[in-house]
């Protein structure tokens, strides 16, 4: 068995082949006045350009270096799964390929860390992204924060510095649905969070649309919340009070002023008003019952192909 290291890096490896290289030996750099003993774990999440094959060559120049190879494109934050599962390190640092996250930030935040925090996220203040990918982000935390009940930091995504008692507290979390930063947030612990400069993206693109984002926020929500079904719960109450007050409108209509209403335009509104509102609450219901269904069939949250200069975890 390999001994324990000071520090762990994981990053996720989806695009950006090109990056590889440079974020190896800048990592390495930054860490050198810490320590020396650290190790880089890359987790190749089925990346059609190649990556996997510039991790082993890597790998071979530096054993230091490691590498995981999933089966197939998991998901970023299954990939992030892979790699924490196999750290050795007393401090993880967790962080993209694409060097939006500059590895050099990584000294600022192991320093913050030292002054007795568990949890040391990287700020992003000033955001090298496009207006909408910016406004696409803010509207998912907002959306988040409200069904979750939960406050969230638009500015703050994977990049941080975590101790080993958060990574394995984390790691402890093994639902389908997989949101790093969450769990972190969820494990409690001494956190903070401090500015760290963000960097232009140079190669490759996200791969994150607002497709993907949307899904992103659905799941989330459904997994850490039911505030969809008690919304759901109180907007019937308010239909039904609002049914009887229009009843008894009616009724007292009939009595004082001998009205009858053909009640053929109202009737059709309400019903497919009604149609449709139940159909939506199916819905829902849909998702909590689908995300139920794939947590019953307790499928692994990854597959490994192939490892280099690292031995996976049954």
């Amino acid at each position: 068995m390999s001994s324990p290291v000071k520090i762990s890096v994981v990053s996720p490896v989806y695009g950006c082949r090109e990056c590889l290289g440079a974020l190896c030996a800048r990592v390495a750099a930054t860490l050198a006045p810490i320590t020396d003993d650290f190790e880089i774990i890359l987790v190749n999440d089925a990346c059609p350009q190649g990556s996997w094959e510039q991790i082993q060559t890597l790998a071979r120049q530096d054993s230091r270096i490691k590498g995981i190879n999933l089966s197939r494109n998991f998901g970023q934050h299954y990939a992030i799964t892979a790699g924490l599962d196999h750290v050795q390190g007393d401090w993880v640092v967790v962080m993209d390929c694409d060097l939006q996250d500059k590895p050099e930030e990584i000294a600022k935040l192991y320093a913050k860390a030292m002054e007795g925090y568990d949890i040391v996220f990287g700020q992003r203040v000033e955001r090298q992204d496009n207006f909408f990918k910016k406004l696409a982000s803010r509207m998912f935390y907002r959306v988040l924060e409200y069904f979750t009940d939960t406050e969230h930091d638009n500015t703050i995504a994977n990049f941080g510095i975590f101790s080993r008692q958060v990574i394995a507290t984390v790691n402890r979390y093994r639902e389908q649905n997989r949101s790093f930063p969450l769990f972190v947030k969820i494990a409690g612990f001494r956190r903070t969070q401090i500015p760290v400069e963000h960097d232009d993206r140079l190669y490759g693109k996200s791969s994150y649309n607002f497709t993907k984002l949307i899904n992103l926020a659905i799941d989330s929500i459904v997994a850490h919340s039911n505030k969809p079904l008690r919304l759901f719960i109180q907007l019937g109450f308010f239909i039904s009070l609002g049914s009887m007050l229009y009843a008894l409108w009616l009724f007292l209509r009939f009595f004082l002023y001998g009205d009858v209403t053909e009640g053929w335009t109202s009737l059709m509104v309400s019903m497919f008003f009604m149609f449709g509102l139940l159909f939506g609450i199916l819905g829902i219901l849909g998702l909590y019952i689908g995300k139920i269904f794939d947590e019953a069939k307790g499928r692994p949250l990854y597959i490994i192909q192939e490892a280099v200069n690292i031995e996976p975890n049954p």
